[in-house]
């Protein structure tokens, strides 16, 4: 099976959890980013990089939730690490255009952001999708 095929199915084993979150968010649209865990910033481009995107959508969205994902992404992938830990302990390596929300999880080499809910919310579904994607591989494996 492939990375993206895997990462597809982590989404989906999640789904049931994300609407169960949507009943105490402020929204219930949601974007989805999985970075390729096998691309590293100094091999790939940020956009080449991106393994698989999916948006949730149950209405207008207000803004752009698709790009404040992709943003909240890029920062994680660069710096190698959730980028709340970038804002709020190492601000120094921010850049203009940064997005100022956290929402992304790193687990090993496999970097997830979505955006669309409070950015706490954004940061659990994160870390959903990539603790689901790295035991998927596992299973996969075994």
């Amino acid at each position: 099976m492939s990375h993206l095929d895997i990462a597809k199915q982590a989404v989906e084993l999640i789904k049931p959890s994300i609407e169960e979150l949507f009943k105490r968010t402020n929204r219930k649209e949601l974007h989805i980013v999985i970075m390729d865990p096998r691309l590293k910033p100094w091999e790939s481009s940020f956009s080449a990089a991106i393994l698989y995107e999916e948006s949730i959508i149950n209405s207008t969205w207000e803004k752009p939730f698709d790009e404040f994902a992709r943003s909240k992404a890029q920062q994680a992938w660069r710096e190698g690490q959730a980028n709340i830990l970038t804002q709020a302990v190492h601000p120094s390596s921010l850049r203009e255009g940064d997005l100022p929300f956290y929402g992304s999880f790193v687990y090993g080499n496999i970097v997830v952001a979505c955006s669309g809910v409070e950015q706490w919310f954004d940061m659990l579904v994160s870390s959903w999708i990539a603790v689901a994607f790295e035991q998927l591989v596992i299973h996969e494996v075994q």
